[in-house]
Parts: C-alpha cells; structure tokens; sequence
C-alpha cells in the first residue's frame, strides 16, 4: 500500500495501526496501535548495546557492571521511553546529541528515563530512580 495523505478528518471505528513490511518476506509488524488506547512498540534490549530510535520504549535487562548503552539522534518531537525491568547490574547511556547531561545511569529494576528529541538534541522530560550525570 502506498502512503496516502489526507485532508479533513479520518475515522475508524477498530482503530489505525502503524505498520512495516518486510520488503523480503512480506511479513507485517505492527509499530504501533491506535484506538481507544495507544500502544506503543517495545524494544526488548539484554545487556550493552544500542537503544533504538525505532520503538518509543525499550525494556532493558542488564546483564553485568556498566554496561554501556548508546542512543542515536532522533526526529524532532519523537519520544522514548527506557526502562530497567531486569536487575543483572548497571547500565549507563549515553546519547549522541544531548541538552544539559552527559549520561543516564540504570542501576535497579523501575528506573526510567523519558526523553525527547528536540532540534538540538535528546532532552531528559521525566525520571524515576536513575542517576543522571
């Protein structure tokens, strides 16, 4: 299907799904639902490595000591949420482009961080339980 614009209102009474399709296998994935509640898409991320810009959340389990976790630039206006929900240690991520931090700290299981990508960088707009340096 191709992209299409429209100009005025758009209904539906089973919600809009934000998709992709593997150009490969033709094997669909759902990005993101909406409908009478807004789900987004989890990235499932163990131990050190990058957080994607492709999922609005990512489930971090930590796997060791300082695990180093890095964050590309975004699009304006895009957000992501990251979590800790499985304590095998400690990560810190460190953004490409950031405002007014250098690194976010996971050290136990519910600490989060929510961020924004602005026009000059990822800035921190909610936190619970990490240290931010």
């Amino acid at each position: 299907m191709a992209n299409t614009t429209f100009n005025g209102p758009v209904r539906s009474e089973n919600g809009f799904q934000s998709i992709t399709k593997s150009a490969t296998t033709g094997a669909v994935t759902v990005n993101s639902s909406f409908g009478t509640d807004v789900v987004f898409s989890n990235q499932s991320l163990s131990g050190a490595g990058a957080v994607n810009v492709t999922n609005t959340l990512t489930s971090l389990t930590t796997t060791g000591a300082s695990q180093a976790l890095t964050l590309a630039n975004g699009s304006v206006g895009e957000l992501k949420v990251i979590v800790h929900t499985v304590d095998g240690g400690s990560a810190v991520l460190t953004p490409t482009t950031k405002i007014g931090f250098s690194t976010i700290t996971f050290t136990a299981v519910g600490d989060s961080a929510t961020l924004i990508y602005t026009s000059t960088g990822w800035a921190i707009i909610g936190s619970r339980g990490v240290t931010i340096a």
